[in-house]
């Protein structure tokens, strides 16, 4: 059975960072997109980053680019996103997921889903 386990969300000021960890079992850890997204209240899910297991290459949505990192333990089967000089408007639900696609100009067709970890940035 594929677990998908996020950690690390929580409440913070504007400017502050955070570090989301996903941790994975039951699933072979290699050659395949893992991603972060998010989805905020009244608002459509949308990409953060993914990274390509085999490789370590990377994408950034633009919104997130040059805050967010994306970045692996493979040895571990982790999966973290650091947020950096966060904003009220990154406050959302953040999701990890696995064996994922780009369908439609869209990375979130994917096969495995976590049940999220809340971040909220205020003003």
């Amino acid at each position: 059975q594929v677990q998908l386990v996020e950690s690390g969300g929580g409440s913070v000021q504007a400017g502050g960072s955070l570090r989301l960890s996903c941790a994975a079992s039951g699933i072979t850890y290699r050659n395949y997109h893992m991603g972060w997204f998010r989805r905020a209240p009244g608002k459509e899910r949308e990409d953060v980053a993914i990274i390509y297991t085999g490789t370590g290459w990377t994408f950034y949505a633009e919104p997130v680019k040059g805050r967010f990192t994306i970045s692996q333990d493979v040895a571990k089967r982790l999966l973290f996103l650091d947020l950096y000089s966060l904003k009220p408007e990154d406050s959302a639900m953040y999701y990890c997921a696995a064996r994922c696609s780009i369908l439609h100009n869209n990375w979130s067709n994917c096969d495995y889903w976590g049940q999220g970890t809340q971040v909220t940035v205020s003003a």
